[in-house]
């Protein structure tokens, strides 16, 4: 059966299969809509996180940004588990303990002030609009290559098809659905890589085989990729390049900024008990290693096969899926030297330019898998840029809705109320998402990234700081947020979006890494300005030590 076919029906499949999940466990209440009526089990909220957090960036943006960067990218596999160890330890359980709908409702009852609720739903907004950047720009990837229209187009179909299930189900309807999208994500990751471990080192099981031996037994399979890149000009794939303090940044911003992620930290409010809050990080720290694991395999196989088929190819002989990917304008060859080979060598000669965020998906075609494998991965990406999208629907929803219309402005509106303007709100977030979804910032995983950087130098601070210090008043909170917010924004907008340069950043820092030094401008901020205030009332003391209490 041909790919397209193929993918086509397994797409279908897996639409169906989430429509279906989202209307059976539809909300039908503000509880059910924000917080799934509390009632979700530890596992199926472990898969539904795993889900919700790898998103498109662990299907096809980290694999992608490996395949070129190598060893400097493996930060962006490592931040994120230890944000898993910090929500586990220090914040869900409390913040389940606590017992509200969002962060938002954590800032303004912990800082008693209106004006740090109206910040937080501020700094929500700026998160997750950031984030659904990104997996817009995922779906549009991977709908523009398998109905083979533009990208743009492609946003604009994947956008509505969230909107639907998303608004239909609210939290309930997209914890069932995304513990669907684990499996279906999953087993599209697993796959590929298996087939292609087998291939390139004989050895079936992915974390190991790349360590190994190439198939022939003539050397590493990471010797001959680093010769690989050497002899294109490129950096080797085991070698470090960036500056360290960089790498060091967005480590622990990706760290800092999936503790304090507000799509995230929300998903441990659906389970009944505090103790489930705890057993949920467990399960989805497994599920997400489960899958991390594979992708520095993946990105090795990738950028193995794709510099050996490629090298010197004539261009007149390349095969059809070089073809399908240039008309959409995702992968280009410039016959600089008019000799009609493709030649991919680095610097100002490069006549080949193939975007990040494609390779994993083009791997099994360049790899001549099975048509069913091609499907099967598209299926995949699909639901990893759904299921996180979705998740950032709600978020921006229910900031909108319940924490700034209903908590300040329209106390008394009815449930019926409230779930319309949480819905229009959806929408909204839907047209903003397109719209940064065709016009990127960057690649997807550094998209992103952004998100974090805005999320650890804004709600992690505030959270913890809430948490586990009684006397931070309203006053060094909101000035604390304020300023990580600003800095962390300013810096992005500056390098992201102004033409800043990256011999610019100060101290090296990108603006993927920027947000740990803003969480740190947060911290001094917040413990400054609250020494000239008075420390917050006893109410608000008893309540931050009620929460911490066993």
């Amino acid at each position: 059966m041909a790919t397209t076919t193929l993918t086509f029906l397994f797409v279908g499949i897996t639409f169906l299969l989430y429509t279906v999940i989202a209307w059976r466990s539809r909300a039908s209440s503000t509880s059910d809509f924000y917080v799934a009526g509390g009632g979700v089990s530890p596992l199926a909220n472990g898969m539904a996180t795993s889900a919700d957090f790898m998103s498109v960036a662990a299907m096809l943006s980290v694999p992608g940004i490996i395949a070129t960067q190598g060893y400097d990218a493996a930060v962006y596999l490592l931040g994120p588990p230890g944000g898993f160890v910090l929500l586990g330890m220090l914040i869900a359980p409390y913040l389940r303990k606590f017992g509200k709908f969002t962060v938002a409702d954590f800032i303004g009852d912990r800082y008693y002030s209106h004006t740090a609720r109206s910040i937080a739903v501020v700094c929500a907004l700026a998160v997750s609009l950031t984030y659904l950047a990104g997996q817009m720009r995922g779906v549009g990837v991977v709908f523009s290559r398998f109905l083979e229209v533009p990208v743009e187009w492609g946003v604009v179909i994947g956008a509505g098809i969230v909107f639907v299930y998303a608004v239909w189900g609210g939290m309930k309807g997209i914890t069932y659905t995304q513990v669907a999208q684990f499996c279906v994500l999953a087993f599209a990751l697993l796959v590929p890589i298996i087939f292609l471990s087998i291939l390139l080192t004989n050895n079936p099981v992915p974390f190991l085989g790349w360590g190994g031996k190439t198939a022939d037994g003539s050397m590493f399979l990471l010797e001959k990729l680093d010769g690989l890149n050497r002899e294109f000009g490129f950096e080797a794939f085991t070698e470090q390049s960036k500056p360290t303090l960089n790498l060091v940044c967005i480590g622990l911003t990706l760290m800092l900024g999936t503790a304090g992620m507000p799509h995230i930290i929300i998903r441990f409010f659906t389970v009944p008990k505090v103790s489930d809050a705890r057993l949920s990080v467990a399960y989805t720290l497994l599920f997400i290693c489960l899958v991390f694991m594979c992708i520095p395999p993946a990105a090795a196989f990738s950028r193995t096969y794709l510099l050996e088929t490629l090298n010197h190819m004539p261009y007149a002989e390349v095969p059809a899926w070089f073809h399908t990917w240039e008309d959409i304008n995702l992968l280009q060859f410039t016959d600089l030297n008019g000799d009609g080979l493709i030649a991919h060598v680095a610097g100002p000669a490069n006549e080949l330019v193939i975007d990040n965020d494609i390779i994993f998906l083009a791997i099994p075609e360049i790899a001549q898998l099975s048509n069913w494998v091609v499907a099967l991965v598209a299926a995949g990406a699909l639901a990893a840029a759904l299921s996180t999208a979705a998740g950032l629907l709600l978020v921006i929803s229910t900031s909108v809705s319940h924490d700034l219309v209903k908590k300040q402005f329209r106390p008394n509106m009815s449930d019926k109320m409230e779930l319309l303007i949480a819905r229009v709100c959806a929408g909204l977030a839907v047209g903003i998402g397109i719209y940064f979804g065709i016009h990127p910032p960057s690649f997807i995983i550094e998209t992103i990234a952004l998100a974090f950087s805005i999320a650890a130098a804004t709600f992690f601070p505030a959270i913890l700081l809430g948490i586990f210090r009684t006397k931070t008043n309203q006053q060094g909170a909101i000035s604390g947020m304020l300023a990580g917010f600003l800095f962390a924004v300013g810096y992005i907008i500056y390098f992201q979006f102004l033409g800043g340069k990256a011999d610019g950043y100060w101290l090296g820092i990108s603006a993927q890494g920027i947000g740990v030094i803003g969480m740190l401008i947060n911290v001094a901020v917040t413990l400054g300005v609250g020494k000239f205030f008075p420390d917050p009332p006893t109410a608000v003391q008893d309540m931050v030590k009620k929460i911490r209490h066993p």
